[in-house]
This record gives structure tokens, sequence and C-alpha cells, in this order.
């Protein structure tokens, strides 16, 4: 039984990795602005080479200079090898230069705007048994991002996706020499510039780098009760990597998956991340699991069911509860003392108004008779003395109009907030 369960492990295991097939590319990239960019690093022409994906020489309008990118490179290729690039590069600039202009022209484009136009050519390879064969190769042109002209290698003729690309496709096809020795560069020269290439480069091109893997889950934002897992790998080279994400060892549909695609480090490296959604709660068994060609096994990383930023969300939930639930005791105290001080100074004032009552009954039992008698006149000081004590008809308005005027000077005075308003548009200006 035992030996049965190694056997059916071994087959499922290589069952899970497809023949590794070995596959190497050399490309050129040549990109064409219509006119200059006041952008850092962003030049009217570049060009660069592409061996694996990685870059090995550079040229652009600015040094109009080709140069080496990779040590191995400049100690393995000659002097004039870097002259005679960098007239090469020169003179393609020149074409580029007038050809965008043609083609803004063809296209009825506007002069004030800019445009883009990049070609692309190179081959690649693949291993049968022993031997590195001659794979397909790519000779394509585009503007601004969008397919313009491709040469078929198999038909030896020029495939035009739009109208505007019609004239040089009839124009090239018309000179068979010239389809002849494209396809003898694709299929001949550049599988043996890439093969010395990988040659010279064996210590770090064939080699490579294998990838370091992680998987991880982080809270799903557009639902709370599920969340994201993670399977990243980075570091890798060349590109090529095969990763999925399993359940119980079976991998996830492709349809299930969500995937960034392989995208460049800085190092010249990639990485590689997917991601596929379940439940929080979910107990299934998943892993991630990645091979490279540096690998001699696949890396299979399980994971620990804990999500990053789960229990990080649920303490900051609990905080939150406790801080509105005091909040809510607080206000409640708080309405229970305001009526308590309410009815408490409703019942004092309730007592003083009756006691006012008494004093003012007092007080006109004693005066009033008086007044009545002496019989007094307008601004005697008799009528003086009451308006003094006595709140006058006026003095409510009296106290108005000052608290108007106190506003109105205020509001005039205070400078400041014109001033502002006077720096702000000196500094948009």
């Amino acid at each position: 039984m035992g030996v049965f369960l190694v056997l059916c492990s071994v087959f499922l295991l290589a069952a899970a990795v497809p023949a590794w097939s070995e596959k190497h590319s050399l490309y050129y990239i040549y990109t064409a602005l219509s006119k200059p960019v006041q952008s850092p690093g962003i030049y009217q022409f570049t060009a660069m080479g592409l061996l694996d994906d990685r870059e090995i020489d550079y040229y652009n309008s600015k040094e109009q200079k080709k140069i080496p990118r990779q040590h191995w490179m400049k100690e393995k290729m000659q002097e004039d090898y870097w002259e005679k690039g960098t007239q090469s590069r020169k003179s393609k600039e020149q074409w580029f230069n007038v050809n965008v202009d043609i083609l803004m022209k063809r296209m009825r484009h506007n002069e004030s705007d800019v445009h883009v136009l990049q070609w692309r050519h190179g081959c690649e390879i693949e291993k049968e048994g022993s031997e590195l064969k001659f794979s397909k190769g790519i000779d394509e042109y585009s503007y601004d991002g969008e397919n313009f002209l491709s040469f078929d290698d198999k038909e030896s003729q020029w495939i035009a996706p739009v109208d505007a690309a019609l004239p040089t496709k009839r124009k090239w096809d018309n000179v068979p020499i010239l389809n002849q020795y494209t396809k003898g560069y694709l299929e001949k020269e550049c599988v043996d510039w890439l093969n010395k290439f990988r040659e010279y480069g064996d210590e770090e091109v064939q080699k490579g780098s294998p990838p370091e893997v992680d998987v991880f889950a982080k809270r799903c934002t557009s639902d709370k009760t599920k969340v994201k897992l993670a399977c990243f790998a980075t570091g890798f080279y060349p590109k090529d990597v095969i990763m999925s994400i399993r359940k119980y060892r079976s991998p996830l549909r492709e349809d299930e998956i969500e995937s960034t695609g392989v995208r460049p480090n800085h190092d010249g490296t990639f990485q590689l991340k997917k991601t596929v959604i379940i439940q929080e709660d979910e107990k299934a068994e998943y892993d991630c699991f990645v091979f490279h060609r540096t690998l001699k096994e696949p890396i299979i990383i399980k994971w620990d069911g804990k999500c990053q930023d789960c229990t990080q969300e649920s303490m900051m939930s609990m905080v939150i509860g406790v801080v509105i639930g005091v909040v809510l005791m607080l206000a409640v105290g708080g309405l229970v003392y305001f009526l308590w001080r309410r009815r408490h100074n409703a019942g004092q004032g309730s007592a003083n108004n009756r006691s006012l009552d008494r004093e003012i009954k007092c007080a006109h039992l004693n005066v009033l008779p008086k007044t009545a008698i002496e019989g007094s006149q307008p601004g005697s000081d008799s009528d003086s003395g009451k308006g003094s004590s006595d709140p006058s008809p006026d003095s409510s308005t009296t106290n108005s109009q000052e608290a108007v005027n106190l506003v109105t000077e205020t509001s005039s005075g205070q400078s400041q907030p014109a001033e502002a308003q006077s720096l702000l548009q000196q500094s948009s200006e």
C-alpha cells in the first residue's frame, strides 16, 4: 500500500509539471517620437537590444552612442563593434524621424500632439533534443501603440492590418530581394548572433536566477466575509515560469484566478503574482506551486490559513465599539444631569419669583401712594429716577445697536481674509 501511494505521488507530480521547453530570444526595439518631450529619461529616439528579455545594449538621441548594458558584452565585443553600432543607430534615427512625419501626414494627425513610431525585430529559438533551432522571427511596426505593419516569415510578405499601411505593404512586397533579406536575417543571422551572445554571457544568461515564493492572504475590500489569497514569486530569470494556486493539491481553474502577468524588476529579474478570492472561514488546504527551469524540483508552499489584516481589523472594530459605548454612556449621563439641573433650577426659580413678588408688592405699597399724592412732573428728579431704576423702553435697542456696531467694526476691521485672498490669487498666478 505504501509503495502504491509513493508511485501515485510521483505520477501526480510529473503530471503537474509539464515538459519544460527551453527557449531563448534576441530582439531589438527602436522607438521614435514625433517631437521632443520635456521629461527626464524620455528621448526623441531610443534603441535597445534584449537577450532573453535582459537589456544588453542601449542608444538614445542625446548621447548618440551605442553602449553595453552587460559587463560581458563590454568585455567580449571589440571596439569597432560599438563604433559600427553607433553609426547604424544614427542612421536609423534619421530614418525614423523622416517616417514619423510621413505617417503623421498620411494619418492627418495634428503636429501639436506627440506621436510614436516603434519597430521590433528579432528571433526566438527552441531546444529540440540536444539542439537549439529557429522557432520564429518577428519584424513588426506599430504607430501610437497600434499594430501598423508586420512581416509574415512563412509567406515572406508584409501584413497590413490598417488601410494606412497598405501603400507601404505594396511598396515593400514589390521588392522581392528586400523580403528575402528580411527572412534570411530572422532565420539565420539573428539566430547566429543569439547563440554568440548566449555563449559570451554563458555564466549569467544560462545559469539564471531561481524565484523566491511567498503565500499570504488579505481581507477582500468588496466583501468582508472573504479574503484574497495570493501567490507571489519574484527574483527569477529568465521570465518563463509555471505558477498555480492549488486546493487539496489540485490546480484551480484559470478563470477563477487573477494574474498580474510576468513583470520586470529593476535588477533584470522578473515577478509574478496570482490571486483567488475565497471565504475567510474556509478550512480547505491551499498551496502555491511554482516551477522554474533553475529549480531541480518545484517550490510548494502551503498557506497557513492566516489573514494579514483580518486580526488588525477585528481589533480596530473592538476598539471602535468600546469608544462608541463610552460615548453613549457619557451622553446618557449628561442628559440625566441636565434634566435634574433643569428641574432643580425650575423649583428654585419658582421660590425666588414668589419672594420677588412679595418684595415688589411691598415696594408698590410704600411708593405709589406717595407719588400719587405729590404729583410728579415730566423732567423731575422722581421721573428721571424712575427711568434709571426701571428697564428703559429703548435700553434693549441701545444694547442691540452697540452689538451691531461692534460686529460691523470687527468685520470691517478684519482685513486679513481679503489679504489672504489676494495672496492666494498672486500665488495662483
